[in-house]
This record gives structure tokens, C-alpha cells and sequence, in this order.
């Protein structure tokens, strides 16, 4: 199953509403990237709201993502982040200091705009 990737102005969102296996996770990776090379798009706003858990390889992938995501020039917010997920990258080592967050996608795409106007 693919996770829609919508356009919005020069921004992508992403809400992930499916629990994600590795398959899904990597076809997202894939897909991402390709939007953002296609649309030039300068933003991506990830909603985990409705994801209650990750494993090891999601959270590795999802850190993928943003790191290749700016990489090309595309900043990544993460919103609706749920406590056990905040836990389990914590617990997994995995510290994304440097990744904006936000509680929902309209705090989301707020941030969003405030990062890439600095």
C-alpha cells in the first residue's frame, strides 16, 4: 500500500494513516524523494498521528528520510509524534535534534514556513 503524498503550494504533505512494514516504509522513502526531485517542493510536513508504534527499521528509515529530504533541499517538520513512538527512537538512539516538530499538521506547515523563512 502507498502512503499519499500531497502537494500543497511549494510544500508536501504527508499524513501516514497505515501501520508501516519495511515494504511500505521503503516504498514511501522512494516516493518521497521522487516527489520532491519532480516538484522542486522546499517543505515536507510527515503527520505520525495515527502511527502508535515503529520498530527499529521504520525509525531508521524515517531518519533516512529527513537526512535525504534535506539533502535535496527540502526541510522535514514531523507533527503528531505519539508518546510511545517519542520513546522508542529515544530508546532505539535515534535523536533528531535538529528535525522541527510540531503537535498537528497546522502547527505543522506554521513551522514549516517559520523554518524556511531563516
Amino acid at each position: 500500500m502507498r502512503i499519499p503524498i500531497l502537494k500543497l503550494h511549494n510544500y508536501l504533505l504527508v499524513s501516514i494513516q497505515i501501520d508501516l512494514d519495511d515494504q511500505t516504509a521503503i516504498q514511501f522513502q522512494e516516493d518521497l524523494l521522487s516527489k520532491i526531485h519532480k516538484s522542486g517542493a522546499t517543505g515536507v510536513v510527515i503527520d505520525l498521528t495515527s502511527v502508535d508504534i515503529i520498530d527499529s527499521f521504520i525509525a531508521k528509515v524515517l531518519g533516512d528520510v529527513i537526512t535525504m529530504s534535506d539533502l535535496m533541499g527540502a526541510k522535514v517538520v514531523l507533527t503528531g509524534i505519539q508518546p510511545a513512538v517519542a520513546m522508542t527512537l529515544i530508546d532505539l538512539g535515534i535523536h533528531m535534534q535538529d528535525v522541527p516538530t510540531a503537535l498537528d499538521l497546522e502547527q505543522g506547515l506554521i513551522k514549516l514556513r517559520q523554518e524556511l523563512e531563516e
